[in-house]
């Protein structure tokens, strides 16, 4: 069945639902790069078409009617379906073309992935891959949206709606700098790590929520965070150079332990051992270029 010809156009109903959600004609033009003006030429055109008022201005900005307030969340709607629309052609492209979307978690992607992926494309020339570094909670919000084909992620959480196969194994170590007074310390009591501001990754990291889970499980409390930061590299050079403890991968810090930059501390009762993991949505078919990386990964040694 063909289309009315009173159906609008994606594009007028996004640029609607955005002055909606901002309140402001002005701030929507910021979001579409495009002029005041022509947002107001596209809202007109749209009432024009739909022979209805969608939105009541004033000088302190835009309101909807009651008819717009309806109309903007039937767009909303339509909008997340194109969206996905987009999303699936995207993947069906990288699928015929030989290329491959991988969204992996920070100590994944920094020290496992390269060697890997290095591994994989060495003789396959004409395939290629795309990957986002990400916290493992974005990965896994990249795969539900169909943004990549495959995640790699540390949290130790169980995944609903994912498959999954164990790729690698890692311990979270808790390390100081070397002229900080843990550094001399045989053993350190685990409530004194509890309850001492650590250098952290932001929420949704999966060394985070390892070491969360972990000392919730023994009945204590998070460690409150002296400062977060985006990534495990930006957390060694701040303890590194004098600033608060950590507790981060094991395969992050093997150089910088054996150079004498960073030390181990040993806290007494604490092992934090988790499994690294590859996942893919467990209703798609999984790409054939994931699954030969996955058949050349394999089990962790």
């Amino acid at each position: 069945m063909p289309l009315s010809s009173t159906t609008p156009e994606l594009g007028a109903l996004d640029v609607f639902v955005t002055v909606i959600d901002l309140g402001s004609l002005s701030k929507a033009a910021q979001v579409h790069n495009i002029s005041q003006p022509s947002v107001s030429s596209r809202i007109r055109s749209l009432e024009r078409q739909l022979g209805i008022k969608l939105l009541n201005r004033s000088p302190t900005g835009s309101t909807p009617t009651t008819a717009g307030s309806l109309v903007a969340d039937w767009a909303t709607a339509v909008l997340r379906s194109a969206d996905e629309l987009n999303a699936g052609v995207t993947a069906l492209k990288a699928r015929r073309s030989g290329r491959l979307r991988v969204a992996a978690s920070m100590t994944n992607a920094e020290y496992l992935l390269p060697a890997w992926l290095e591994k994989f494309l060495r003789n396959r020339p004409s395939d290629a891959i795309q990957l986002q570094v990400a916290n493992s909670e974005t990965v896994l919000e990249a795969l539900s949206a169909q943004k990549c084909d495959l995640g790699f992620i540390e949290s130790p959480q169980p995944v609903p709606g994912m498959r999954e196969q164990v790729v690698a194994t890692d311990e979270l170590l808790p390390v100081v700098g070397r002229n900080h007074p843990w550094a001399k310390l045989d053993s350190l009591p685990l409530e004194v790590l509890a309850g001492t501001p650590l250098a952290m990754r932001e929420a949704g990291s999966g060394t985070r929520d390892a070491l969360e889970a972990r000392l919730q499980q023994l009945g204590l409390t998070s460690p409150p965070s002296a400062i977060e930061l985006g990534s495990t590299s930006a957390i060694r050079a701040t303890v590194a150079a004098g600033g608060p403890p950590a507790v981060i991968s094991e395969l992050s810090v093997r150089a910088d332990v054996a150079a004498g930059s960073l030390v181990i501390v040993n806290i007494e009762n604490l092992s934090i051992k988790r499994k690294l993991r590859a996942v893919w949505v467990r209703d798609d078919q999984l790409h054939p270029l994931a699954d030969a990386l996955l058949t050349q990964i394999g089990p962790p040694q």
